[in-house]
């Protein structure tokens, strides 16, 4: 079982630079909790993290109109063609991807068109998914933002001829930031995975390529209940019943996020419902000579089901990443795109 360290916290309205090495660095989690968001992210939240599962439940034709190879399943639906390792692919969950801009850049006219547009389910199956959808990860983009400006105050003072200001106008401007809604399908046996220390059953053990990611908790549905009704986007209580709505907690409380440490210990990290995780990656590290760290993590999938309910689990994460054409070592003068295709051959 994993140590259960928590990660660095901080309120929304302060980033202390002083935490920022405590929540980076090279001896941390690689992750910080921000608290004290506005009221309207729990609605949201619970709203977008509730759809997942009516959207995971659309008929296999409606969900195949949503698919698209061509973009390396980067946009719209995607599943059970994602390796957990070599030859061993995941139809354990289901993942919804979409480009997603900060609230400030999507306003703009001169925004440059996307290579592979979204691709959104229809109104009439899903009403108000899209809307939910961009207005939550505009929402995590701009809280990103804060978190970004602090770490590049921080770099500024640690990194030697760091560009100031860099990853600040990569999540502000980026075209390449992508969200990813993600459905766990029910687990339906109980034998479980026997070691949380080396189980990477929901998702591999990796380390993101972007900037910042932003996550936010799971929720958990019972979906051997019926699925609440979604004919009136005011009513923002969802109506959820006791029956349908498991909890914001883990029903196995080994389930979950790991991270893995610098000293090589497996760490579980629990988010609060009503705040947002960010964790670092490659670009950042990078960009910050190792002072900013990115971090090795995993999904742990939890053992079946409990008295007949057949419990999801569904999260989301936006991954805030330079555009490819950013330079992400100002050394080598290395971009984004170089960067990725360099990690995508270490892992062919």
């Amino acid at each position: 079982m994993g140590s259960t360290q928590q990660p660095v916290s901080v309120s929304l309205r302060h980033v202390p630079l002083s935490t920022l090495e405590d929540a980076f660095g090279p001896s941390s989690l690689g992750i910080i909790i921000v608290k004290d968001l506005h009221s309207s992210f729990r609605t949201l939240r619970r709203r977008l993290l509730t759809l997942a599962s009516h959207l995971a439940q659309l008929p296999e034709e409606q969900l195949d109109l949503l698919v698209n190879p061509q973009a390396h399943y980067n946009v719209g639906w995607s599943h059970g063609v994602e390796a957990l390792r070599p030859g061993v692919y995941d139809t354990s969950k289901g993942s919804f991807y979409a480009t997603v801009l900060s609230s400030e850049f999507a306003s703009r006219p001169d925004q440059p068109e996307l290579e592979y547009p979204n691709i959104w389910p229809s109104e009439d199956l899903l009403p108000d998914f899209r809307e939910t959808f961009e207005e939550l990860c505009a929402m995590i983009i701009d809280i990103g933002i804060l978190v970004a400006r602090a770490c590049d105050v921080f770099a500024a003072h640690n990194v030697p001829d760091y560009l100031a200001w860099s990853l600040e106008r990569i999540v502000k401007e980026s075209t390449m930031s992508r969200a990813r809604l993600l459905h766990y399908f029910p687990q339906m046996d109980d034998s479980g995975p026997e070691d949380a220390e080396g189980d990477d059953s929901w998702c591999a053990a990796h380390v993101d390529d972007g900037g910042l990611t932003g996550l936010t908790s799971a929720l958990f549905l019972d979906e051997s209940a019926p699925l609440p009704s979604y004919s009136n986007k005011a009513d923002e209580s969802l109506q959820l019943s006791s029956s349908t709505l498991i909890s914001d907690a883990k029903p196995d409380p080994q389930a979950g996020l790991y991270i893995r440490s610098r000293a090589g210990e497996v760490i579980k990290v629990s988010i609060p419902s009503d705040c947002l995780a960010f964790q670092t990656g490659s670009a950042l590290e990078l960009m910050t000579k190792g002072k900013l760290k990115a971090v090795e993590h995993f999904v742990r999938a939890p053992s079946g089901g409990e008295g007949g309910k057949r419990v999801a689990r569904n999260t989301l994460a936006v991954f805030m990443q330079p555009s490819g054409e950013e330079v992400v070592d100002f050394e080598t003068g290395k971009t984004f795109g170089e960067h990725i295709r360099d990690a995508d051959e270490r892992h062919a």
